[in-house]
């Protein structure tokens, strides 16, 4: 019996013409990255497990997939050491797993850049710029808008701790969907704001639960929060403390005054943060940038952005579409430390990553791709016989040396046939030569679409060039 075709379940497979709409969202946000001096590079699908764990927070580091040792991987190993005590038949999985595993697919292209960074470092000069384009993969439960092999674009740059480099990515956030013509909300934390709120509700070691749990509020609303919060240990007294700064309204003015007299002692625990004073002052400097640099797309804070990944330490960001529902389609932020990890302390980096299966899904949801995506080719010659073929074959390759996309059909068809091939792959002329044409030297091009039909010269390829550039 035939084994039934099939991928798994959170990948896709893309045909010729989602492949030319991916590559329309990846052209138009690479030429948006080298407008702004960014350079790109690549790192393998595989990193080595030590370089991963650890970096996501405990929630992440169950999300990565780990990849078998090769070999019998299992050989040798003395199970018993693995049992989990007083339990028949339950072994440490994790710890296993560490035995047999010792690398695994990126999660994200950020540790994997910041593992390039210290790695090649003697080769940069700093200030670096560099974006990279690649897939990452990660076990999650598949639905709308999630996947578990996906694309990232990702933007960063490492050795400048400048809130310019931040006023950057805000600035190709507002470029690349002004190109993609997509209407976004861009939401802005810091990092630092969310370490003063865990400050001033008495848990600052909390601080890590309570940005996980925070992260979750657009999704499972604050009653939930509120429980996991508890959960985590927090009091009803700190939870009351966190709503109303979380549920906060107003301009970015008044968010922030709001904000700057509640860490310095104005909450109901009178509790003073130095750690999110500072971040009310990083957030104030950006928005004043922002608001210099006449940013088109909206810009706001949002105290209850919190994206739960551990290596964050200065502004956040999260952009979402304002015509499509889905989740955030960019996400990123600065991080202070996270070279120091693999030996290079004390080199600060922001990035934002743009999502491309996310963007992808908001354009074909909005219709926003171009129509002349379709067209895979310009030109088809049709196939008339063996002589007819030698003859228009010099012709083809003439006009594919100017860059003009052209098929020769590879049968002796029918036309019928072959004008229905060239209307399924939306080619917009067809060329038909007999042995009129071969007598006469000349070339016959039709445009489908609007009927008009010309004779050339088969040597006058820049006439020939100017008829199918009218398309």
């Amino acid at each position: 019996m035939a084994q039934k075709a099939s991928i798994p379940k959170g990948t896709r497979d893309f045909g010729q013409r989602e492949t030319a709409e991916r590559n329309y969202i990846f052209d138009t946000i690479k030429s948006v990255f080298r407008t702004y001096g960014y350079s790109q590079i690549e790192t393998p699908a595989m990193e080595n497990l030590s370089t991963l764990l650890g970096k996501y927070g405990e929630e992440g580091d169950k999300l990565l997939f780990r990849i078998l040792n090769s070999g019998d991987a299992f050989s040798g190993i003395d199970y018993d050491s693995y049992r989990v005590e007083g339990e028949d038949n339950a072994y440490n999985s994790k710890a296993l797993s560490l035995k047999v595993c010792d690398k695994g697919l990126r999660y994200d292209l950020t540790v994997p850049f910041a593992r390039y960074v210290v790695q090649h470092r003697s080769e940069l000069t700093f200030p670096f710029k560099r974006y990279q384009i690649q897939p990452v993969w990660r076990a999650d439960r598949p639905q709308k808008g999630r996947y578990r092999e996906f694309y990232q674009c990702d933007v960063d740059v490492i050795g400048s701790r400048s809130q310019v480099s931040e006023l950057e990515l805000v600035q190709i956030v507002d470029r690349v969907f002004r190109l993609l013509d997509v209407r976004v909300l861009l939401k802005i934390n810091n990092r630092k704001v969310l370490g003063g709120l865990a400050e001033i509700c008495g848990f600052p070691e909390k601080m890590i639960d309570i940005t996980v749990a925070i992260d979750k509020l657009d999704k499972i609303g604050f009653d939930a929060v509120r429980e996991e919060l508890l959960a985590k240990g927090l009091t009803e007294q700190a939870v009351a403390v966190l709503r109303p700064i979380l549920e906060l309204g107003g301009s970015t003015s008044e968010k922030l005054s709001l904000m700057r007299s509640l860490m310095n002692g104005g909450s109901a625990s009178g509790i003073v943060s130095e750690t999110g004073l500072k971040g009310l002052d990083e957030l104030e400097e950006l928005f004043g940038l922002i608001d210099a640099a006449s940013v088109g797309i909206d810009v706001e804070i949002d105290l209850s952005l919190a994206r739960g990944l551990n290596y964050y330490t200065g502004a956040i960001f999260e952009v979402k579409a304002l015509d499509w529902q889905i989740g955030s389609i960019c996400g990123g932020g600065r991080y202070d430390n996270l070279t120091g990890i693999f030996g290079l302390p004390d080199v600060s980096g922001v990035g934002i990553s743009f999502g491309a299966d996310r963007i992808y899904d908001v354009l074909k949801g909005l219709g926003k791709f171009p129509a002349t995506l379709s067209v895979s080719s310009t030109l088809l010659f049709a196939n008339m016989g063996v002589e007819e073929l030698k003859y228009i074959l010099p012709v083809a390759a003439a006009l594919r040396a100017e860059g003009v996309s052209v098929e020769v059909y590879p049968d002796a068809a029918k036309l019928k046939k072959q004008f229905e091939y060239a209307e399924h792959r939306s080619i917009p002329f067809l060329s038909i030569n007999g042995g009129d044409e071969a007598a006469s030297g000349t070339v016959q091009i039709k445009n489908l679409a609007s009927g008009e039909q010309k004779q050339f010269a088969s040597s006058d390829i820049a006439a020939m060039l100017d008829f199918l550039g009218e398309c």
